[in-house]
């Protein structure tokens, strides 16, 4: 199951309820919550009382979650400025109900120089992607990211799912970007999602 943009609480409910029907008739489903909120630089972007509603009923109930950075730092009550503030951070958010979470569009002091890291933490481990920063605008980039990983995730667990996630969505966004699209190119890039090339080293944390 996989759930993101929310336009009010009652959708949150439905979404909930739909979760708890799924696990009572498979409780080794897993739910996958894109928790979308807002960005760096925008702030929020969803109605009043959906953050706070995100943040104590639908993320505890996930399995995974996969916030940006402004998410994670509402979502954890913490600034993430530093690598070590961004686990912190991420502790608090596992610690509220879901084991992984994977953080996108990461930028701190520690983050090197023309790069932007995705960092995921579970029981498996803690580990970060790097690739180069690409200076463009999207559309859906946290839908497809969420996707991707969760699918990844439920075949290969979180760490192999962090670098083909990586890979592919870096490959979608070149794509995009080279064709000066604001819409994603995924259909162009569609054999970089299916059979990605796990270029970025994924660092233990």
């Amino acid at each position: 199951m996989l759930s993101g943009y929310l336009g009010a609480e009652a959708v949150g409910e439905v979404v909930l309820d739909a979760v708890t029907r799924v696990k009572a008739a498979n409780p080794a489903a897993v739910y996958a919550c894109d928790p979308v909120l807002g960005d760096v630089g925008r702030g929020f972007y969803v109605r009043e009382g959906i953050p706070a509603f995100m943040r104590d009923h639908v993320v505890p109930a996930a399995d995974i979650v996969t916030p940006n950075q402004f998410e994670l730092e509402f979502l954890s009550g913490r600034e993430v400025a530093t690598q070590a503030d961004l686990t912190v951070a991420i502790d608090v958010v596992r610690a509220s109900g879901p084991r992984t979470v994977l953080v996108t569009s990461v930028i701190t002091s520690d983050t090197p120089e023309g790069e932007i890291q995705m960092v995921c933490v579970s029981d498996e481990g803690a580990y970060a992607v790097s690739p180069p920063l690409l200076y463009m605008t999207v559309r859906g980039g946290g839908d497809a990211t969420a996707a991707i990983f969760l699918a990844h995730t439920l075949t290969d667990g979180p760490r192999v799912a962090l670098s083909r996630t990586a890979a592919s969505m870096y490959a979608v966004l070149e794509a995009t970007h080279a064709a000066r699209r604001e819409e994603m190119m995924l259909i162009g890039a569609q054999e970089a999602i299916a059979h990605p090339d796990e270029r970025f080293a994924v660092v233990a944390l």
